[in-house]
């Protein structure tokens, strides 16, 4: 080798073979199947890598998924009372149907029952897609019992929040339930004495009728205890019963039930009020007669033990008494 040789094989990069194009001859030789093979290996890995960010987002309760509504199980406790004229859920069947669902449900894995899960909150959404026949967006959280009715108690403050009937039941059902008071406190954002006044009506009012009344969303504490004191015989709750069943066919608004039933339950206790019994006795202070006031029409007894004949006397003196009655009151009309 000559000096320049050597010189030049110190500084002068030749080309040498690389990996690329030892490959190259390989790659010529790779058959279709192999190449199909390797296709799919990678989609199988991309798919495991999607599926396992999917379960982590799940876990996190980040991803929002489409589920099918046969899937979903309602929250054993209810909040809302289902009422038979809604015209706002009319109105959210026709929002969904037009621009979609832009706010998700949430809901969590249900504990009982693997591959099914189990509402926190947005059931008028629900009931919506499944009368759309699509499937609803959900968020999926892992939750506890405690959590989920937290969580159902607060989206009811967001939005339309309960009506005082729907939160004293809200309160009873948790209550029930074995919540402690903190958690349905939490649940209703309330405070201690608050969430007992809720408990102590709901254990008053009749849960069917209030069920039959709806959620009465104008009435509060007064309206339903004035309720509870009509209520205080079987024979009166099975009226109230018959009043609103008839209210309903007539579709009432559920607080134009209420009024109207607190006006027809009324009504016998203010006649009541007028009717009166009145005792007369003879100046020895035996009891002669018994005068009964009641429902327009005025009665007298008298005691033929005590005042023999009497009755016959004060029969005669009718037109009599009825003169003096005139004159005393100025009119010689009758009425």
């Amino acid at each position: 080798m000559s000096r320049k040789d050597s010189i030049d094989s110190l500084f002068l990069k030749k080309p040498v073979a690389t990996a690329s194009s030892a490959s190259k001859s390989s790659d010529r030789v790779r058959t279709g199947a192999i190449s199909a093979m390797g296709s799919s290996l990678h989609e199988m890995a991309e798919n495991a890598k999607q599926a396992s960010k999917l379960q982590q987002q799940l876990a996190e309760g980040e991803a929002v998924i489409s589920i099918e509504t046969a899937s979903i199980d309602t929250s054993k406790i209810v909040d809302r009372i289902p009422i038979d004229v809604d015209p706002a859920f009319d109105a959210l069947v026709e929002s969904i149907a037009e621009h979609g669902q832009q706010v998700p449900i949430l809901v969590r894995p249900n504990p009982q029952a693997s591959g099914r899960f189990q509402i926190a909150y947005g059931r008028r959404r629900v009931k919506a897609a499944e009368k759309l026949g699509r499937p609803v967006r959900a968020i999926v959280r892992n939750l506890s019992d405690s959590q989920l009715y937290i969580a159902q108690g607060r989206e009811n403050l967001d939005r339309k929040d309960l009506s005082f009937i729907e939160k004293a039941f809200f309160a009873k059902n948790l209550e029930d339930d074995g919540c402690d008071r903190p958690t349905i406190i939490a649940a209703l954002v309330s405070d201690k004495a608050d969430v007992s006044r809720y408990v102590a009506v709901a254990r008053q009012v009749p849960e069917e009728l209030v069920k039959l009344i709806g959620p009465a969303p104008k009435a509060g504490r007064a309206r339903w205890m004035t309720l509870v004191e009509h209520l205080s015989s079987p024979a009166k709750l099975a009226t109230a019963h018959e009043l609103v069943a008839g209210f309903a066919e007539n579709r009432l608004q559920s607080d134009a039930r209420l009024d109207a039933l607190l006006r027809a339950l009324s009504e016998p206790s203010k006649k009541s009020r007028a009717n009166r019994t009145d005792v007369w006795k003879t100046p020895l202070g035996k009891r002669a007669a018994r005068v009964e006031a009641r429902e327009g029409k005025t009665s007298i007894t008298f005691e033929e033990k005590v005042v023999p004949a009497f009755g016959q006397f004060v029969s005669a003196k009718l037109d009599q008494l009825y003169k003096e009655f005139q004159e005393l009151n100025g009119d010689g009309d009758e009425r």
